[in-house]
């Protein structure tokens, strides 16, 4: 990445695992899975999916955003969780939001799914014979949650949506970062929220053969589901999450008097141009070793892997695949997130973009758990089943979505 230094100044993020940063490293570093009974509607007897990630319900802190009122009009779950994280992620950092600040802050916070609830709950009114919510469609727009927290923090930036199914939340990073290094801003608000759990996505999920199921009546408990990289995977775990990443430029960062915590050394975007859902092992690969490369690394300096392992038979296969042609057998320690948080959709790559920090920042690398080995997939000696102690350098974060959308992004210590 050349010219500017691209800075993270704070984080923050809500997932199966709690709504207190904190709290969920701590569990993750445990072992401790965040996934259990899907409750969010009521489940008929022949529903097929019946488990799922769900952010927990604890009490959150006193926001105007967070008032009854407020949550009244804007009641998709994705505003109350993706305005959180911003506004902690932005009060953590510092960063003073001012008339001569603002139109240099962009907002690329973004959403794979976006309010399709209150999208679906329009539909029922009217099934009813009544008509939606006046608040119905605002609330199912995607773009929506960049421009709530827009108006929430008074960032008067360039603001879009970047979409791209499951590495929303990375590809929200590395646009704000495009726009740093155009001389667009000097900072910006990234992240991505998602709260699938409702009956057509979860039901849908399951006639795809994507997420999890039980086969030939063998049970197992819902922590034990996700199951990344394990002969025994059989799809991911539907989640709901959210994160928030603040970047900037490092001159951007001096001048204000603002530290960082890491660094957003190098990247890269590609497309498979291959299948629709199916991962393709040659820009899968191509795009890890673009960002390798364009941090000025080369594989043997990736000190850890943060990676998709979504539990498919499929992708997890690719992935694999795409690390040998990478790293050959030198594979670097991976950890796979969704074992323990499930799959978050479009904010799943920035929840674990957050705990990759995390694991830079505290030199410890949490586990991967659920994991049996699978002959197809040498990782024995390379995934890390229980928390292990490095002193790493740079990590690497995969991300790889529908439609064939791949980023990768390498993070350095500071």
């Amino acid at each position: 990445m050349p010219d500017k230094k691209i800075v993270i100044l704070a984080y923050d993020a809500i997932s199966p695992l709690g709504t207190d940063l904190s709290r969920q490293w701590s569990r993750l570093c445990l072992g401790e899975s965040g996934v259990g009974p899907l409750t969010r509607f009521a489940l008929t007897d022949d529903f097929p999916t019946r488990i799922a990630g769900q952010i927990p319900e604890e009490s959150l802190p006193n926001y105007p955003f967070l008032s009854p009122r407020h949550q009244a009009a804007w009641f998709s779950p994705i505003f109350r969780y993706g305005m959180l994280t911003a506004v902690r992620a932005l009060e953590n950092s510092g960063l003073l939001i001012d008339q001569n600040v603002g139109p240099r802050v962009a907002v690329t916070y973004s959403s794979a799914i976006g309010g399709l609830d209150a999208l679906l709950q329009a539909d029922r009114q009217l099934v009813r014979g009544k008509l939606p919510h006046p608040y119905a469609n605002p609330n199912s727009c995607i773009n929506m949650i960049g421009g709530k927290i827009a108006i929430e923090t008074g960032a008067t930036g360039p603001i879009f949506a970047p979409i791209s199914a499951c590495a929303t939340g990375l590809s929200s990073i590395v646009t704000a970062a495009m726009l740093i290094m155009a001389g667009r801003a000097d900072a910006a608000i990234c992240g991505a929220v998602d709260c699938p759990l409702v009956e057509p996505i979860c039901a849908g999920f399951y006639t795809m053969n994507g997420c999890f199921h039980e086969k030939d009546g063998v049970e197992c408990g819902p922590e034990a589901a996700s199951r990344p990289f394990a002969v025994d995977r059989r799809g991911f775990v539907i989640s709901e999450g959210a994160g928030a990443v603040i970047i900037a430029s490092d001159e951007f960062a001096k001048a204000h008097g603002l530290s960082w915590r890491a660094e957003l050394r190098g990247w890269s975007m590609t497309s498979d141009a291959h299948h629709f859902v199916a991962p393709h092992v040659p820009t899968v690969a191509r795009c890890m070793a673009e960002a390798i490369a364009d941090a000025g690394l080369a594989p043997a300096d990736i000190d850890a892997i943060n990676a998709h392992a979504t539990s498919t038979k499929a992708g997890d296969l690719v992935e694999y695949q795409a690390l040998r042609q990478v790293f050959g057998v030198n594979m670097p320690p991976i950890s796979a997130n969704k074992s323990q948080i499930g799959h978050c959709m479009g904010a799943a790559s920035v929840v674990e973009s957050i705990l990759a920090l995390l694991a830079l920042e505290n030199a410890l690398l949490p586990p991967t758990i659920n994991y049996r080995p699978d002959p197809e997939i040498a990782l024995a000696d390379s995934l890390v089943a229980w928390p292990r102690r490095l002193d790493q350098r740079f990590i690497l974060k995969n991300a790889f979505g529908f439609g064939g959308c791949n980023a990768c992004a390498v993070f350095a210590r500071v």
